[in-house]
């Protein structure tokens, strides 16, 4: 398929309502006027993209001509016009294959071994046609429909790279920090076998429903990954196939050089002898683990969605100023995509829009308990929102009125999510007593996370969310998880003082 750069995106297709949002882009449905097919046409303005944005489009739409995979979500078309590039994807309707999973009455061994095989599928495709997707991760896993059975499609190729052969090179930092690989994290050279790694990754939550390496402290868990730290606690993993051990050990070998590649996986005992090898007893404690992990996804997620929107943030973006003055993007959750700033093109004065703030999410650290620890989102001097937050500029709306608003909005965007979350949420009436009649939860401890929010005028808003959790705390593995996780949620907003 080849870019249209003279066929008008009207001509061809009709839009219709919108299904997501991004910083650059939007994604709307779309109906091919010619056939009556229903597609996903993401449209980005391209005025608003820097020269390097703009060359990691063209790389990504490159990229997505090259695949054509029923496990990958297909590009149909590619339309460029003066202020808008329309790409047209597949619409795949069925949502995240970890939701899917959750919603299922039924879940056991033999089905993790039949989602991982198609997600190896997609990666081996990849691999084949010198692609690294960079980041492999369960957002980024869907499926075709809400049909039984229906495929799972990877998606978002926005941080995939070329490679030639087998070639290992430094291409920068980029990746999810829960599913980075430890070549990665050292700064060595890497190629394919860091999708590999993150398959493995995804395959041990896929059994137990729960990460092999997590941390609150971003340090501690890139130590935890590029030293292979991880087992297979009981009582959970007794009921683990030695089989599928033996496959998530290969995949999240620290070597890369003996790391299993993607076609000698899909010839793994477990998964091409599925029927003989894997156990089909029902993991229920798989499922309750899995949706305690999805809502924490969610609702990490829509802090950042809301800082974006009213932020004009970029889910890229979060950056940290080093010693030397160079940017490197960080995040405190194992969940956000992260990529590294060019250092080499900033200096050249090629200013990429999506890196002019510097923040940080709120995280929930042991500290938090003992100090409130603020997590503090200040967008620099050089803003490219017209009126950025911070800057103190005489013309900028009424501090109270935008800090009020903009809380108010972070407060709806997570109070949506918990009335729709899977996972038992209540109000802030809700009791807040300890494990009682034998329900074998400990008395819960308040864990609290504050995002405070810069406005002009030095007035400072705080979203403080309070997750009342019981020991342990969420993510920490052992043998009560499956009981002993996020009881409910209290959002509440308060006005602070001075900044």
């Amino acid at each position: 398929m080849a870019l249209n750069a003279t066929t008008r995106f009207s001509d061809n297709y009709e839009l219709k309502e919108e299904l997501g949002k991004g910083a650059f882009s939007i994604v709307r449905r779309c109906v091919q006027k010619s056939t009556g097919l229903e597609f996903a046409a993401k449209i980005i303005n391209t005025k608003k993209l820097s020269a390097r944005d703009f060359q990691k489009l063209e790389r990504e739409a490159r990229i997505c001509r090259k695949l054509q995979h029923p496990n990958i979500v297909r590009l149909h078309d590619s339309i460029q016009e003066e202020s808008f590039h329309y790409l047209v994807f597949d619409l795949v309707t069925g949502g995240e294959l970890f939701e899917d999973i959750v919603a299922r009455e039924f879940y056991s061994e033999a089905d993790a071994s039949h989602c991982i095989q198609q997600i190896l599928e997609s990666v081996n495709h990849c691999h084949q046609n010198g692609v690294v997707h960079r980041d492999l991760k369960p957002e980024n896993l869907l499926l075709a429909s809400k049909a039984k059975g229906a495929a799972v499609k990877l998606a978002d190729f926005g941080l995939a790279i070329e490679v030639q052969g087998e070639q290992q090179a430094w291409f920068g930092f980029a990746g999810t920090p829960g599913y980075l690989s430890p070549e990665v994290l050292k700064k060595e050279p890497y190629g394919k076998p860091v999708d590999i790694w993150a398959c493995g990754v995804i395959l041990y939550i896929l059994l137990v429903g729960y990460p092999p390496f997590w941390d609150e402290d971003q340090h501690r868990l890139y130590a935890q990954i590029k030293a292979g730290a991880y087992d297979y606690p009981s009582p959970e993993w007794d009921t683990v196939t030695p089989e599928a051990k033996n496959l998530i050990n290969q995949m999240l070998t620290v070597n890369p050089a003996k790391r299993i590649t993607a076609a000698e996986a899909l010839k793994h005992p477990w998964i091409c002898q599925r029927e003989r090898v894997a156990s089909v007893v029902h993991r229920q404690e798989t499922v309750d683990c899995l949706k305690k992990f999805n809502a924490r996804r969610k609702l990490k997620g829509a802090i950042l969605t809301t800082m974006l929107a009213t932020r004009n943030f970029s889910s890229r973006s979060i950056i940290n100023k080093k010693s030397d003055g160079s940017n490197v993007k960080e995040s405190t959750d194992s969940s956000t995509t992260i990529e590294e700033d060019d250092v080499k093109e900033k200096s050249k004065g090629v200013v990429d829009r999506s890196s002019t703030v510097i923040a940080k999410e709120p995280e929930v650290t042991q500290s938090t308990l003992a100090d409130s620890g603020v997590a503090s989102c200040q967008p620099s001097s050089s803003s490219t929102a017209p009126d950025a937050v911070g800057t103190g500029s005489a013309s900028a709306p009424n501090a109270t009125q935008r800090a009020s608003a903009e809380a108010a909005m972070m407060a709806k965007a997570l109070a949506s999510l918990t009335a729709s979350s899977a996972t038992p949420l209540a109000s802030s009436s809700a009791a807040s007593g300890g494990g009682g009649g034998g329900s074998g939860v400990n008395k819960p401890a308040i864990l609290s996370a504050i995002l405070r929010t810069a406005v002009p005028g030095k007035t400072t808003w705080s979203l403080s969310l309070s997750a009342l959790s019981a020991t342990p705390p969420p993510f920490q593995r052992g043998s009560d998880y499956a009981s002993k996780c996020m009881a409910r949620i209290v959002l509440t907003i308060s006005k602070a003082g001075p900044a």
